[in-house]
């Protein structure tokens, strides 16, 4: 049963490593790159994301997020400086000719297409509109621009456009009801997101957690396998065939062989991405929650039922179980069913943080990197692989492969569910920050086998690497976010950032204080055999 579980976490685990990178969520999806969005007089608007509340009847109702354009009137900030406005719908739908409506002030609703942004936004200023809202030909969003031999820009209202759902929505509250207003305002975003904060030390505690549960249990197996050593009386055990029970030891080969496995699996996924894809990632979720949160909360309780944990009763078709898991597992099912059923609601993200935390523990606790060598040949490749798909894809593919299956852009879902989150609680816009699993579990496994080797080595926080490691991670993590608010909320790979940081710093200390072969071989300090010593003959016998 023990090797079926662990057989279990390390396919659930590579599943999540592959959908690892997390780019960061923003309330609407804007297509057009700033890159090819020249400004000139008249057409240099900074692109804001601007908030649309109506209300049909005098009754608040739905409210809806466009972009603003690169041209007209700059977008008020403050809600309270925000008029409310009749909304009336074009008559032509394209506004590329002269309304046959009369208009007074209103803000008029128009289809895309015809004729260009500027000419519509010309036209409704003509007309005497306040404002002209622009509706999509599809679902997302897109930055309106000027063509570069445009020279009528003198645009003196506000132009946005609005995603095809919404428009649809707000020609059905024209058609069926008698008024409806409008306020359009584009609230700044706060300067720090306390959301960043919060995920930034969630990553480093579980990474702390982990490690020294993974640095316990090496430092059990070491002092047991020593009383096996100096009990032993016939012969002499080979210590190089011991090891800690349950755990698997990464190989150079696995590490490189992971990367090209992943890569076609995230094309496969880019390709097949659906909503029923989507539902199987769920599941797949929940089985790894179950099994990450069981191992942990077993762990925990067993250091106070340790009667309970090491007594078993035999269930059909699942072996020899312990009574201390067959009382926990209730409680770990019921947590990822209500999390399958409610993750849509606002509170969802609670349950998906408890269930990812206690599988990404679990997983490092199973999986070790044995000595710096695996480590560096595992984020080295994870590094090229989060580069060329977050990036270099968007030559091949026109857009970024890693982050589309990442948000779930063609599932009509939310996104996938391996990455921890937390909600954007004083931001007015709303949403979440996210990091994906990977970002986590790669990085974690080198900060783990550092303090492991501390602890072999007898080695103090001060002296050791795991202080340093630790410290590399957290600072490369805060980077990270630091390149995503610059780069404007754009996903960014953060191993682009920890790699750099954690492997870089772990091979100069090394190299510093003569480890570095120690740790790269090996990764254990040379411990003398408890079971052999010295005779004065200077010939080796056992004791």
């Amino acid at each position: 049963m023990a090797s079926e579980k662990i057989y279990l976490i390390l396919l659930f685990s590579a599943v999540i490593l592959l959908l690892r990178d997390a780019p960061s969520v923003i309330a609407g999806d804007i297509v057009h790159d700033d890159d090819s969005t020249p400004k000139k007089p008249g057409c240099e608007n900074q692109f804001v994301l601007v908030k649309v509340q109506t209300w049909v009847n005098g009754v608040e109702d739905a409210e809806f997020v466009g972009v603003g354009a690169r041209f007209g009137k700059a977008i008020v900030s403050k809600e309270k400086n925000a008029h409310h406005t009749r909304l009336i719908l074009s008559d032509p739908r394209d506004c590329c000719s002269q309304p046959k409506i009369k208009i007074v002030g209103d803000v008029i609703m128009v289809d895309r297409g015809n004729c260009t942004f500027t000419k519509k936004a010309n036209t409704a200023q003509n007309a005497n509109a306040s404002a002209i809202l622009i509706i999509n030909n599809q679902k997302e969003l897109y930055k309106m621009v000027c063509k570069p031999d445009e020279t009528d820009l003198n645009i003196r209202i506000p132009a946005v456009m609005l995603p095809l759902d919404a428009g649809t929505r707000l020609e059905k509250m024209l058609t069926s009801t008698s008024s409806v207003f409008v306020q359009l305002y584009s609230p700044l975003r706060p300067a720090v997101d306390m959301a960043e904060v919060f995920l930034w030390m969630m990553a480093v505690l579980t990474i702390l957690c982990a490690s020294y549960w993974s640095a316990w249990t090496a430092r059990e197996a070491a002092i047991e396998q020593d009383k096996l050593l100096k009990d032993a009386s016939d012969e002499i055990p080979n210590p190089t065939n011991a090891g800690v029970s349950g755990v698997v030891n990464m190989n150079v080969k696995a590490a490189v062989l992971f990367v090209v496995f992943a890569s076609c699996f995230l094309f496969m996924l880019y390709k097949l991405m659906s909503s029923w894809f989507i539902e199987v990632l769920v599941v797949l979720f929940c089985i790894g929650g179950i099994e990450g949160l069981q191992t942990c909360l077993v762990a925990l309780l067993s250091r106070w039922f340790k009667h309970a944990g090491e007594s078993y009763i035999k269930v059909p078709f699942l072996g020899a179980i312990s009574y201390l898991t067959l009382a926990v597992s209730p409680l770990c099912i019921t947590v990822a069913v209500l999390w399958a059923v409610y993750r849509n609601e606002s509170f969802g993200w609670i349950g998906q943080d408890i269930l990812g935390i206690a599988l990404i523990i679990t997983v490092l606790q199973i999986v070790h990197v044995p000595n710096l060598k695996v480590g560096s040949v595992l984020l080295g490749c994870a590094f090229i692989y989060d580069i060329f798909w977050v990036f270099v894809s968007k030559k091949f593919f026109k857009e970024s492969v890693m982050i589309v299956v990442a948000r779930g852009d063609r599932s009509g879902e939310d996104g996938i569910p391996m990455l921890l989150k937390f909600p954007r609680i004083f931001d007015p816009w709303g949403g979440y920050s996210i990091i994906g699993f990977g970002d986590i579990l790669l990085p974690g496994m080198l900060v783990a086998f550092s303090l492991r080797y501390d602890w072999l080595a007898n080695k103090s926080l001060r002296s050791g690497y795991f202080l340093w490691a630790m410290f590399a991670y957290g600072f490369g993590l805060l980077i990270t976010y630091v390149a995503l608010n610059l780069m404007d909320g754009h996903g960014q790979p953060a191993l682009l950032y920890i790699v750099p940081f954690t492997l870089g710093t772990l091979m100069t200390l090394g190299r510093k204080r003569g480890d570095l072969r120690v740790l790269w071989t090996s990764g254990e300090p040379e411990r003398p055999c408890p079971h052999v010593r010295l005779q004065h003959s200077g010939e080796l016998s056992p004791e």
